[in-house]
């Protein structure tokens, strides 16, 4: 069978569903149902303020990212020319750089346009019927879900075919080299996405909670609130545009690493077994019909449990996917090979995948008991408002804290027994089968922001509370599905972190011995050497230097837009008795122009941090600070993740139950939310691209830092 056509087939299967479930959102006439031609007139005009705030920010922060990639492009060409071979590496892998960074651009425009169609037309259908609702929100997300793992895999095997055709005689090595530029591009968008939509859409939800929550006692998304179209705007910003360009990068880069680990055992970068070699994209290529499938089980009656729903998806995709895997394995992996001294067998990597696939679900799991206010932990930060918000905000840091421990112990599982079994090829192919069901878990993902728009366009149109309890009971199972898929991408982000550390360290020892004489030794690297050591320290440094730079970007924004909201508030009159409009286009200009002046230094702090080490003391310091990093960052990454979530839901906990809305106990979650605001959105979901584009950016510059690295270690000696 011909693992290339099966690869190409099932990437067009998973656009084409795309473009199926976007033709079914588009189809449905906003406004066509009759009804209140008031209220359909308020819900077109909500909805297009959202839509052209959201595409406008993103189209300004595309030219951004433009220039970056035409600096980086020039760069690559420039630094990845070995004088040695024939031809220039750097333009192969520069192309598929510029390759990776459009395709990821793409994914995140139509995923973009698709949610802020989708999210009035969920709350149109909500006037019908809470399965009718659910039904456009869903298909909203999985035109995301299926787009960009469709993009991603067609990209990569479109390159490795181009490639190949170009230059028959390229070698195999340098072949998956280049090819990991693919997963630098689109993990370079995925940086400044996260970072700037975070940035966006929590300096818009802090003004208007702290303002029109606490302040005025107004409800979540009131028409009244100035920055309640920012706020909507920013959910779109940052859970799909950022999200979905976190996910490509992550498909993208443990892709590459697996195929940079594979080209090093000669039984398959060698003869014909291309199709062993592929085994990687063939991972991802069965997940997307293992999720078309799981997606036709996706259905609410009206009062049914939507939250119950969405997880049976990830539940059904999982056991898919492992059975389609066990035919793949069996029909395309050589019964063994050797990495190494290693000898690893066609079951010992189907064992590694299973391992990352199981370990995500149950990540995953562990996730929501920590997040979800049906389970004790959010219910105990629930009640540690009753004293104010510094209980509340104690609580929920030492959850945070606590819920990293299984998460971890997971990994060190996935990790060590992959390791024994198939060696770092298992731990890259490991990462891989974690985010293998990538177009369900991004379904469901994107499926919360486009439910949570199509409550606050309820409101603000004023649909009235039959409707409005709909779309809350949407959103209430979107902000747990959300956090279970932050879980997710952390996760795959350590797993691919490792596996690209490890094709990092691969690479650069095959560089070291190809030179001869003044060749590194990187058999092993010693911690007790203290350029590895001061490379450590450093590393477990950055992820809270970038924290705080984006934590502090979310305050400053956050500050001005307060100022706003209160200055409307004060000189516009009859605007809290609702009888004059709010200018909603001065706070959107506010959190577009700060995310975008925001988002760069944090960017160039991730980017340049690997090239600076690398360059001027050596490879055996980046090593260590690529550890450092993955180490710090990981831990960091879950325990601000599940704190927020917790704070978010244990404010929904309190609405629902005894104290509710206005209530003191209220407050002070509101307070606590506001505060898990950056944590959840913006600071922890960015530190998985910080250790997954230190990690690539240095397993493409490999070659460069052994040649030309360490320029100030002589000065030491």
């Amino acid at each position: 069978m011909n693992a290339e056509l099966i690869i190409i087939v099932m990437a067009l299967l998973s656009i084409v569903t795309a473009i199926f479930y976007a033709s079914r959102v588009v189809r449905i006439k906003v406004g066509a149902e009759g009804g209140n031609v008031e209220q359909n007139k308020r819900l077109i005009e909500i909805a297009a303020a959202i839509s052209e705030g959201a595409m406008a920010f993103l189209l300004r922060e595309y030219r951004v990212i433009l220039l970056f990639i035409s600096f980086m492009t020039v760069l690559i060409f420039l630094l990845l020319d070995n004088p040695k071979t024939v031809f220039n590496e750097g333009a192969y892998t520069a192309i598929a750089f510029v390759s990776g960074a459009l395709i990821s651009c793409l994914s995140g425009f139509v995923g973009m346009k698709i949610a802020t169609a989708g999210n009035v037309r969920t709350a149109q259908a909500a006037k019908t019927s809470l399965s009718a609702a659910f039904r456009v929100a869903y298909d909203s997300g999985a035109v995301m879900g299926f787009g960009l793992i469709g993009l991603a895999v067609l990209g990569l095997i479109g390159l490795f075919m181009a490639f190949t055709g170009l230059n028959k005689d390229i070698p195999v090595h340098i072949l998956m080299e280049s090819l990991a530029g693919f997963g630098l591009g689109g993990s370079s968008v995925a940086l400044f996405g996260r970072v700037g939509g975070g940035i966006y859409t929590k300096a818009a939800d802090v003004g208007a909670d702290l303002v029109g929550k606490v302040e005025k006692g107004i409800p979540e998304d009131d028409p009244r609130n100035p920055a309640t179209i920012a706020d909507n705007v920013g959910d779109n910003v940052g859970d799909i545009a950022g999200m979905g360009a976190d996910l490509f990068g992550s498909a993208a880069e443990a892709t590459c690493a697996a195929l940079v680990i594979g080209a090093t055992a000669s039984a398959l970068a060698e003869g014909d077994n291309y199709a062993a070699l592929l085994y990687p994209l063939l991972i991802s290529a069965i997940g997307i019909p293992a999720s078309l499938i799981t997606s036709f089980f996706a259905r609410v009656k009206e009062n049914g449990n939507v939250e119950r729903a969405l997880k049976f998806q990830l539940w059904i995709s999982t056991f898919l996917v492992a059975i389609g895997l066990y035919f793949v394995t069996d029909i395309f992996m050589i019964d063994s090979f050797q990495i190494g001294e290693q000898t690893i067998t066609k079951w010992n990597v189907f064992t590694s995948v299973l391992l990352g696939l199981f370990a995500g679900m149950f990540i995953g799991w562990i996730t929501e008991i920590f997040t979800s206010h049906s389970y004790k932990p959010v219910r105990e930060v629930a009640d540690a408002c009753e004293t104010g918000a510094a209980t509340n905000i104690i609580y929920g840091l030492a959850l945070g804290y606590k819920s990293s421990v299984v998460p971890v112990v997971l990994l060190v599982i996935v990790i060590v027994v992959s390791n024994l079994i198939a060696g770092m090829y298992g731990i890259a192919v490991a990462a891989i089968g974690m985010i293998s069901t990538i177009a369900i878990g991004l379904t469901i993902d994107a499926y919360g922001p486009v439910s949570d728009n199509a409550g606050g366009i309820a409101e603000m149109a004023e649909l009235g509370k039959e409707v409005r309890d709909r779309t809350d009971n949407l959103d209430a199972a979107g902000n747990t599905t959300a956090a279970v898929g932050k879980g997710f991408a952390i996760g795959s982000a350590a797993l691919t972190s490792l596996a690209l550390f490890a094709a990092f360290i691969t690479r650069a020892q095959a560089t070291s011995k190809a030179m001869g004489e003044g060749a590194i030794d990187l058999t092993s690297i010693e911690l007790l050497d203290p350029w590895v050591f001061g490379g450590l320290l450093f590393g477990a440094m950055l992820p809270f230097i970038f924290s705080a730079m984006t934590m502090k970007s979310v305050g400053k924004a956050a500050l001005d837009m307060v100022k706003e909201v209160r200055r409307q508030f004060k000189e516009i009159p009859g605007l809290m008795e609702g009888t004059a409009k709010p200018e909603y286009a001065k706070c959107v200009d506010i959190s577009t122009s700060a995310a975008l002046r925001e988002m760069i230094p944090p960017g160039l702090l991730v980017l340049l941090s690997p090239i600076v080490v690398g360059y001027f003391f050596g490879v055996k310091s980046l090593a260590g600070m690529l550890a450092g990093a993955l180490v710090s960052g990981v831990v960091m990454a879950i325990s601000m993740a599940n704190s927020g979530g917790a704070w978010d839901n244990a404010k929904k906990y309190i609405e629902k139950t005894a104290g509710g809305k206005g209530s003191d106990k209220h407050k002070a979650a509101v307070v606590g939310d506001t505060v898990g605001d950056p944590f959840k959105d913006t600071s922890g979901p960015s530190i998985n691209i910080l250790i997954k584009l230190m990690a690539i950016t240095s397993l493409v510059f490999a070659e460069f830092f052994v040649l030309k690295g360490g320029i100030l270690l002589p000065f030491f000696k």
